[in-house]
């Protein structure tokens, strides 16, 4: 028996942003730059789920719900974390680097060699690295805040232009 899952597209500063959650939690915040995507494509501005037919959906649409409303307050700048329960499909040493970035201050930045310190596996870099590039629900899981170990840019799923949006948006607050 498949987990139910409900999905919901969102404007946002930084793109359309398409959420899935199943009861256990938010399992995907994926960005869509909006130029590049299909005029067809209807942008909603509200939450637009799944009719819910069983328990299992409705929590999955509270947990959208719930996501919608703490992403607004952080791009309006009145959130600094998070408190939605997050339920991510990942190997072990994944969920390892995602809970480590999770844990990571709102406004600090660290190196791809400092999440591996901090999980135990400081040989673990690139994997770190990997597992960073795979994490499945951006900004919530701040894989943004993840820097090169001298202070440059390194490579974001969405460009490095989203990754110093979201960076400058932390530090001005």
């Amino acid at each position: 028996m498949s987990i139910p899952q409900v999905q919901s597209l969102v404007s946002s500063p930084v793109g359309l942003l398409s959420l899935k959650a199943s009861e256990h939690g938010l399992t995907h915040l994926q960005v869509y730059d909006l130029a590049q995507l299909n005029p067809i494509v209807e942008i909603e501005s509200s939450v637009s789920l799944l009719s819910a037919t069983n328990e299992a959906s409705l929590q999955a649409q509270q947990h959208i719900k719930n996501t919608v409303v703490q992403l607004a307050e952080y791009f309006a700048g009145t959130r600094q974390t998070f408190d939605i329960p997050l339920a991510p499909k990942g190997t072990e040493f994944q969920q390892q680097v995602w809970r480590a970035l999770s844990e990571l201050p709102f406004g600090q930045q660290c190196s791809y060699s400092d999440i591996a310190n901090v999980i135990g596996r400081p040989k673990a870099v690139r994997a770190v690295g990997a597992a960073n590039g795979a994490n499945p629900i951006a900004i919530i899981v701040p894989c943004h805040r993840v820097i090169g170990k001298g202070g440059k840019l390194t490579g974001y799923a969405y460009g490095l232009d989203m990754k110093q949006w979201l960076l400058n948006l932390e530090t001005t607050q």
